[in-house]
This record gives C-alpha cells, structure tokens and sequence, in this order.
C-alpha cells in the first residue's frame, strides 16, 4: 500500500453502521476511505436480526433496499414472534408478523400500520452485510482497505492523520483526512483515542448465545416463526430462524444470581430450551457469551472525530434497536459531514450531532432496558404449573401468554421507538417552542414540530414523499400561492441544495402537517415550518448551516 493515503473521511470499521455511513457520504459527493479489520468477505458474528423501518427508509435512497429485502429467511417464511413453553412445547401467544413476500400488502396485525414505503425486514447480519459490502465496493467515491487497523490519530485544525498498520505484515502508512469516524464497535480505539468513556449500568443480563445446525427442529416445531420464546420454570430462552432451514440461534438468558458462564451447562440449557431430549442431534456452529448493559459514551465527538454505533453506546439488543440506532447515528452525521465539505455549510453544524444524537441514545437505552428488566422479571416468574394439563395450565397459559404478548407486541411492533423521536436542542434546528407529541417505543403521532421526523405521506401520483424530496433541504409546501423565493435565494447564496415540493393539502393534513410551510432536512427531520415565509430568509438560512451564532462554536471544543 502506498505510504500516504487522502480522503475527505477516514471511516474506521465497515460494519453496517460504518458501511451506511460510506455509502452515505459517498452519495453526497464525499471521498471516502474505510479501514476495516475483517478480510473482503469474511462473515460477521451472527448478532443483529432485524432491519428497522428506519433503517429500511435509508436503504432506499442508498438503492439497496430491494436487494437487503430479497435476502435472508425464506420469501413465505412467518416473521412471527411466538410465545411457547419450549419452542417444540405449548403455544402460548403470537405476535403475528408479516413474512417477506407479504411485506407490502398486508393488512391487519400489529405490525402492518407502518407509515412508511418501508416497513421493517428480517434477516440476520450474516445475510445483510455481504449485501452492503457489495453495494459499497460498487460506490464511486470509497475506497475500502481490508486486514488493516487504525492504530491512532492526530489532528490540528486543518485535518486528521491517522497511523494504520497492515495486519498482514505489520508496514504501516499514513491517512491524511478531513474527519475521522470511529464505527468500530464497543472496544472502539478511536473512542479511547478521543478520550471519551463509556458511563451507565455495566451488567444487566448475561448470555449465552449458541448458533447451531439442527435440520430436525423445523419439523418438531411444527408451526415455525421467525422468534420463538420459550417460558418454563426450568431454563427460559429465545431462538432465532436465522435461514428458516437448519441454521438457529439459541439465546440462554442467565437469571440474576447466574453470575459465571460456565455455571450452566450450556448443552442442557439449549435442550430445554428447545424441550429436546438427549436423542435429539444438533451441531454447534459457533458460540459466545455476552453481557447485556447499557452504556453511553459521555462525548461522541473530538474535535474532528467522531464515533457512531457501538462505539458511542452499548445496550441489551431488545427491539432490535443496536445496529439500527448506529445506522441512525450514521445518516445523521453524514449529511452534516457532507455539508462542511462541500462548503455550504461552517463547522458549527458539526456541533449538531453530540446534540442530537446523544440524547436520543440515552433515552432509547432506557427503554431497552426498562423492557429487559420487565422480561427477566416475566422469566423468573413462569408459573410452576404452565405445562400441566387440565382448567389451570390452560388458566396458567392463557395469562402469561396475554402477558408476553402486551409486553412484546411493543418491541416487536416499534412503530414509536423508529419514528417518534425528536431532537428539542439542536443548534441547527429553527424551534419554535411547540413541544413535540409524546411517544412509546410501539406508537406515535406524526408532527411537524420541529426536530421531528418529516412525517410521511404519498404524493398524488402514488410515490413516496421519500422518493420526491431532494438530497439536500425540501421545502413542503402546502399552498403554492406562498412565496418561497426568498428562502431559494437566500439558500442558493449560501450554495445549500435546495428544492420546493408543493403537497396535496388535504394529504398532508391528514397526514399530521398543521402548518403550509414545513422545510424538511437531508435525514427528514424538520428544520423549520411557518404559516409564511420567515422575514429574515438569510437569518434562517444562516442558522440552519452552522453560521448563526446560536449554532457556531469552536472547532476544538
């Protein structure tokens, strides 16, 4: 490799979050260098399972959603999630999920109300990443360097230069960039280097995970669903269809005075869990032990670097909401990156994202481990009785399985916890003192307040709001005869991407917009509405890109 490299961002891990942020980038003009570990294909451990509707949205203007789609369990495989004594015992509930193929034209349900062109998906890491890395590789604008590791940075207020060492033969090199990004997971070396620390509850759950092939269990299981969770006063458990054939992962989760791995034996614990006896033949794929906690980063930015996913914070993976709120953080930064380097934008804006994201992460490791607790609470109280026949199994059954239905339907079904939250302090959002509607991790209300999610409505020629608004800033308009010259001049003086979408009024009122002027961000978050025009454009403009001095702060703060 030669001895000096350039790029505008250095990306430092090309998991899903370091990959989204690549592409993203790459999307918006940037040149992009991402230094991963990992040999070109090699697989990723099998953690995440879930897509969100949010993340789904990114993949469609990235151009992959199909492809992420069309990959993983089979197309008429039931994304269920069920509730059973073992997964081949009684069932209990089911929290009715559509499979792949009925994705889009489902109806009824818990989890067919989406508002979005993009619902959720299921499919485990090990099928995704191989379809982001070729996505990637195919992107003009990155550049990929594999087997290789960022060993640490400098940086002054012109840019970065990062030492990257080749793990195959130890010559190391040196990246001059711009920024630099650490997506490289929960021992981040970029996060040690920025000097960030990661603070909150250590120890929620311990787990064993075990990824097995058992070719027999489809047929014990009878009805198959993508999650089946076993509750029994013996050993309680998840297991996970990772191909809807013969590959599952089984999730033993320890209780509370289980404070050693190798407490619990770990062949029996998948057996009851399962409710297999010792005849039963599985093959042991891989396995890990892990503990869930909950920890945020106490900065998630440096000077010029910065950190996204696990990286700035670790929590219990209940809804799903790990990868997903990396990709989260992702996309949000991108944008703003984009923008200081392609000089629209001042470095204030960069100040934007610990601001924004920050926040958000706290409160959504609260809620995933509020959820933990209330399902290890729901573990270590099954009912000594649950499999017995007779009026009180069947009165023992019916309880817990309402139970874990109304508790899980909420994680399962997180309609709340992908579009309801909100940024109420950024530096670079015009607020104007409205407060945003309340949200639970299942439900939301749309709104144009603004640090909320651009809400979602489908034009009169049946396409997406997504698929219509601009890559830069897009100013809805509910009334055409409303001026909006003034904020295209200001904006294209500033040389900030900017386009007018006028909507069908009555659309976009039922569809939560109460104001006719709504101008909606590169993430689609709001960034401003009015019932006119505002009187100072250049003002607005200016606040909106760094410049104001409610926005712009040091570089090096």
């Amino acid at each position: 490799m030669p001895q000096d490299m350039r790029a505008d961002v250095l990306v430092v891990g090309s998991g899903p979050v370091g990959m989204v942020l690549a592409m993203d980038l790459a999307s918006r003009g940037v040149k992009v260098i991402v230094a991963e570990r990992r040999a070109p294909g090699e697989p990723p451990n099998v953690k995440c399972n879930h897509v969100s509707a949010r993340s789904m949205e990114v993949f469609r203007r990235l151009g992959v959603a199909q492809a992420v789609r069309d990959t993983g369990l089979p197309a008429d495989f039931p994304n269920d999630c069920a509730y059973r004594t073992t997964s081949t015992g009684i069932e209990l509930s089911r929290i009715p999920i559509p499979c792949r193929r009925d994705r889009y034209t489902a109806t009824g349900g818990p989890d067919t109300w989406w508002p979005t062109p993009e619902p959720p998906h299921r499919i485990n890491q090990t099928f995704l990443e191989p379809v982001l890395f070729a996505h990637m590789s195919a992107t003009p604008g990155i550049r990929v360097l594999n087997r290789v590791a960022v060993e640490g940075f400098e940086q002054d207020h012109v840019g970065v230069r990062a030492t990257v060492e080749e793990l195959d033969g130890g010559a190391s090199f040196t990246v001059a960039c711009r920024y630099v990004v650490g997506c490289d997971g929960g021992r981040s070396t970029i996060r040690r280097a920025m000097g960030a620390k990661l603070e909150g509850t250590p120890v929620v759950q311990r787990v064993q995970s075990t990824l097995i092939r058992a070719p027999d269990l489809i047929d014990r299981i009878g009805r198959p669903a993508w999650m089946l969770l076993s509750l029994n006063p013996r050993r309680s458990g998840t297991v996970v269809a990772i191909d809807g054939k013969e590959e599952w992962l089984v999730h033993n989760h320890l209780h509370e005075h289980e404070t050693e791995f190798d407490s619990v034996d770990r062949d029996w614990a998948i057996r009851t869990i399962l409710g297999v006896g010792p005849d039963f033949r599985y093959e042991v794929i891989s396995q890990e032990d892990w503990i869930g906690r909950r920890l945020v980063a106490d900065r998630f930015r440096q000077g010029r670097a910065f950190i996204c996913g696990d990286a700035a914070h670790l929590w219990i993976p209940y809804a799903g909401y790990g990868m997903n709120a990396g990709i989260a953080d992702a996309v949000n930064l991108s944008w703003q990156l984009a923008a200081v380097v392609q000089g629209w934008a001042e470095e204030g804006m960069l100040d934007a994202y610990e601001a924004e994201r920050r926040p958000i992460t706290e409160q959504v490791s609260r809620f995933a481990m509020g959820h933990a607790l209330a399902m290890m609470r729901q573990r270590g109280g099954v009912p000594a009785n649950i499999e017995e026949p007779g009026p009180e199994g069947d009165a023992a059954r019916a309880k817990l399985g309402q139970e874990a239905y109304d508790l899980n339907v909420q994680q399962y079904c997180c309609g709340g916890l992908n579009f309801g939250y909100f940024y109420p302090d950024s530096p670079v959002i015009a607020h104007d003192g409205a407060e945003p509607p309340p949200y639970t991790m299942y439900d939301f209300t749309p709104s144009t307040v603004p640090g909320c999610r651009t809400p979602h409505v489908r034009l009169p020629d049946g396409r997406s709001l997504l698929d219509a608004m601009g890559p830069g800033y897009t100013l809805l308009r509910l009334d055409p005869a409303l001026d909006a010259g003034g904020l295209e001049a200001a904006a294209a003086r500033a040389g900030m991407p900017f386009t007018v979408l006028d909507l069908d009024p009555a659309a976009a009122k039922a569809g939560g917009y109460d104001h006719p002027l709504v101008l909606s961000r590169p993430d689609w978050h709001v960034a401003w509405r009015g019932h006119a025009a505002p009187p100072d454009p250049e003002a607005l403009i200016d606040r909106l890109r760094g410049a104001s001095p409610a926005a712009a702060r040091s570089l090096a703060a």
